[in-house]
């Protein structure tokens, strides 16, 4: 039998010496693996060649001699003669250069992309030295904003189309394109549209020129101004690679790198730009010192005053209440070792079981621990895809660029099963739109005979993976005005009828998947371990571990607005108030707290009902790992130096216990990661060694064991090399052998998942004659990093009322009415807007997003906590 891998090799000639390439490889990127970098404009990897810039020609030797080719659109072929150094390929390169230096404005000593621009690097290294063309320039008017976050300087463009291409391929927003003819070609956007991409930041970074620029970068410094080091976008839960950059301790820009197995080098505009928050340090925007309340204000203290009041008040909570009575809610937004070291004082110091980093709006950690895992790369492979987590462009939007790839080019399937149409439905094979609550009925009905259209069309596209082989399945929250159990029971339909498939839970937040295996959650321990079964080992090795399973943080809310139950509240990095989905309750509850301690790094209106309030270190100025939606993990690296008076998460927690009577015996970052790599279970399986070689690598993924190089862009970026330079090899080193070298008692450590028992979740049904709420997060919210954030800040719309006009119809409105929509905790006003996709039954809002009453989270104001859905009034306002 042959072997299979030589057949997908081609033997070839480049410059004289004998290579090998993949079948189907590109010349070009043959040649940069070979070790022969070739000049190039228009190429990107990431996209399909076009050859339209001419760069990149070289010398191919046919039946009638060598002939120049552009290396960037002939695929290598057995036997093919390449030369890229030779007086022809010389002449060539030249004359391209010397035609687009013709109309190419000298802006070199003012252009941000000076320093780092791919045309002037090839001038000097391929270009001819001098230009025979002395005609005057062509002038535009300079700048022009085609967007909020974007400039275009058009006479620096040199028509290599990346952004054009990268607009309608990869993020497919067709929303600039080129106009024009000759030499007025230039690229513009429609009449009265702007470029309002959520990826518009990508075409700044792909540009190899200065035509286009960042807003929030430009004239703010040079590259050889700037120091960076290797991070990860702790944005959502996606977990982006990205180059993070600063000048004088602030933060200049985010930089995407090119991790395969996650981003592909692309990052949304919140993730880039989003930085602006961390630079808020004026008092307004940060929080810099801490707080203890006098009477109905907060004022500024000292750390160990502020430490001693919160003890005294925890202290006080448990003589009255007992442990039990300690709630913490939030901890998403931390890393790892912050997690665990908080979970460690929760759990062990403290002795409370009730510890919940999801804010009522996530998955059974039990469903996401029982069912067979994916990442993200078997997800973009998969053959097909089910969506139970509704439109993920606004909530994890490079899964979306990932997905939708994988089905435009890919050969990827999509099923979609939702309250509401998404980004990706018109690429999917079927769509079925269902009444919140019933997502469950909808996927056993794939199984059965009849059905609508829809459930028909998926069950086709199912026929030939009956074993559910090549199946992946995106679960998460459609809806936030429903509880999870429609789409927990539709996942666990799914896992029963199709027993090899794989899930990826679409969860929002940063860290969530990491907090949670760090055991924030209820009935958990850290590494994956229920309560029961890990109590011994825990016990050992902590010293004391809670005896009943807590409260969620929708039970701890529930039982502070009642007034029974809750003897003092701790917020991680968190704000209930606009993220919680029953903002009403949540503000109720923060009211009645008898005593609350809030740990963060931005004011909020949570932050104002505090007690004690102690100031945290936020994204890149912290160290140490994160975990990713798909449970990888990676680091992520302190960039900048926190005001005087901010400690990290670690910090406050040792630091805390101690003001308790207890030691957590975590010094530092690198401490608390290795006690982590001993203890949790999940974390330790995958080994010391592979978790303590986290630098500048893709990561590790649990239950996968993989680690991979992160391949670097050599036309941007040139900088940014290897990770041997940032400041990381230290951490990695500590970390491998204090794990290795524990005074843990680790004879009974028990397996991951032991104890984890699926959930059975039976939801109400919806009521009748009312429609129900469906309420879906945006990208651009009210939450603290777009509002500490002024570049985005401006984006933030006001959130509309979307009724399908059947519906409209009925309660006598039209498109562009208003309309009052009233539930049983409250009411808010919105502009009606005529959607065909939506459920007859059904009425859509954006949450944390304005009315146009003024309500700051109209659709918060409407949600009810207390039941499985929220049926709701539609009314026009006269």
């Amino acid at each position: 039998m042959a072997d299979e891998s030589n057949e997908q090799l081609v033997n070839f000639t480049l410059d004289g010496v004998e290579m090998t390439a993949q079948k189907g490889e590109l010349i070009i990127a043959a040649a940069e693996r070979a070790g022969t970098y070739i000049p190039r404009f228009c190429y990107h990897p990431r996209m399909a060649p076009v050859g339209v810039c001419r760069m990149c020609l070289v010398e191919v030797v046919g039946p009638r001699g060598a002939t120049l080719s552009p290396s960037c659109f002939l695929t290598v072929t057995e036997g093919m003669e390449v030369i890229t150094k030779s007086e022809k390929v010389k002449k060539a390169q030249d004359g391209v250069l010397e035609l687009l230096l013709t109309n190419h404005p000298l802006d070199c000593p003012v252009c941000d992309k000076g320093g780092e621009c791919p045309l002037q690097d090839q001038t000097l290294a391929y270009g001819p030295g001098e230009s025979r063309f002395v005609e005057e320039k062509r002038h535009f008017e300079k700048p022009i904003p085609i967007s909020e976050l974007v400039l275009l300087d058009r006479e620096r463009c040199i028509q290599c189309s990346r952004c054009t291409r990268f607009a309608d391929e990869v993020a497919g927003e067709a929303l600039i394109d080129f106009a024009g003819r000759g030499e007025r070609v230039e690229v513009a956007t429609f009449p009265g549209e702007p470029f309002s991409s959520y990826f518009s930041g990508n075409t700044v970074q792909i540009c190899p020129v200065g035509a286009l620029t960042a807003k929030p970068y430009r004239f703010a410094a040079r590259p050889w101004d700037l120091d960076q080091v290797e991070s990860t976008c702790t944005t959502c839960s996606v977990g982006c690679k990205v180059a993070v950059q600063s000048s004088g301790n602030r933060l200049t820009r985010l930089v995407g790198l090119d991790a395969d197995p996650v981003n592909h080098g692309w990052l949304c505009d919140k993730g880039r730009f989003g930085f602006e928050g961390v630079n808020g340090d004026d008092g307004d925007v940060r929080v810099t010192q801490p707080l203890i309340r006098q009477g109905d204000k907060l004022i500024p203290t000292t750390w160990s005053e502020a430490l001693a009041t919160a003890a005294a008040g925890i202290a006080s909570a448990i003589r009255v209440g007992g442990a039990e009575s300690i709630s913490v809610i939030g901890g998403a937004q931390m890393t790892n070792e912050g997690a665990y070291a908080w979970t460690k004082l929760a759990k062990s110091v403290i002795g409370t079981d009730s510890v919940d980093a999801q804010l009522g709006d996530g998955i059974s950690p039990e469903l996401i621990f029982s069912l067979p895992g994916a990442t993200i790369d078997e997800a973009a492979r998969a053959r097909v895809v089910i969506n139970l987590a509704g439109d993920i462009r606004e909530t994890l939007p490079v899964l979306h660029l990932r997905l939708r790839k994988a089905v435009r080019d890919g050969g990827t399937r999509l099923i979609e099963v939702g309250n509401i149409a998404t980004s990706l439905t018109s690429l999917s094979s079927a769509s079925i739109v269902v009444t919140p609550g019933s997502e469950a009925d909808s996927v056993a009905e794939l199984f059965k005979k009849g059905g609508s259209d829809g459930v028909k069309a998926a069950r086709k596209v199912l026929a030939d993976y009956k074993d559910g082989e090549g199946v992946v399945v995106l679960v998460g929250r459609g809806s936030l005005a429903s509880d999870a159990a429609g789409v927990e029971r539709a996942a666990m339909t799914l896992a029963d009828a199709l027993p090899k498939a794989k899930f990826l839970f679409a969860l929002r937040r940063a860290n969530v998947r990491g907090a949670l295996e760090m055991g924030m959650s209820p009935g958990l321990l850290p590494g994956r371990v229920s309560l029961e079964e890990g109590r011994t080992f825990f016990t050992k090795n902590w010293s004391t571990v809670p005896e009943n399973k807590g409260r969620t943080s929708a039970q701890t809310l529930s039982a502070l607005a009642a007034g029974s139950g809750v003897g003092a509240l701790i917020v991680l990095g968190a704000d209930p108030v606009s993220d919680f989905p029953d903002s009403e309750l949540a503000r109720t509850a923060l009211k009645q707290a008898a005593f609350s301690v809030v740990v963060g790094g931005h004011h909020s209106e949570t932050l104002s009902f505090a007690d004690v309030v102690f100031p945290a270190a936020i994204a890149h100025e912290r160290s140490g790992t994160t975990m990713n939606l798909e449970g990888r993990i990676t680091k992520v690296a302190q960039k900048l130096v926190p005001p005087p008076e901010v400690w990290s998460d670690v910090a406050i927690a040792v630091e805390l216990a101690i003001e308790l009577g207890a030691e957590l015996d975590l010094s530092d970052t690198q401490e608390a990661f290795a006690e982590i790599a001993a203890l949790a279970p999940s974390i330790a399986e995958i080994g010391a060694e592979k978790v303590g070689a986290l630098s500048g690598l893709d990561g590790v993924v649990l239950g996968h064991g993989e680690v991979a190089p992160t391949p670097l862009d050599p036309m941007a970026f040139p900088g940014l090399t290897s990770a041997d330079h940032l400041g990381s090899a230290a951490f990695s080193g500590a970390v491998a052998n204090v794990a290795t070298e524990t005074d843990f008692d680790l004879s009974e450590r028990p397996e991951p998942g032991a104890g984890i028992v699926r959930p059975i979740a039976l939801p109400e049904s919806p009521q009748p004659g009312s429609l129900l709420l469906v309420t879906q997060r945006s990208l651009y919210d009210n939450g603290a990093l777009v509002s500490a954030s002024p570049s985005l800040a401006r984006l933030v719309e006001v959130a509309d009322a979307r009724l399908h006009p059947q519906t409209l119809s009925e309660i006598g409105a039209g498109d562009g009415a208003r309309v009052r929509i009233q539930s049983a905790k409250g009411s808010a006003t919105f502009i009606a807007k005529s959607d065909e996709s939506v459920d007859l039954r059904a009425v859509v809002v954006d949450f944390n997003r304005p009315s146009v009453d003024g309500v700051a989270n109209g659709a918060g104001r409407l949600i009810d906590a207390s039941g499985a859905h929220t049926p709701v009034r539609v009314e026009v306002v006269a």
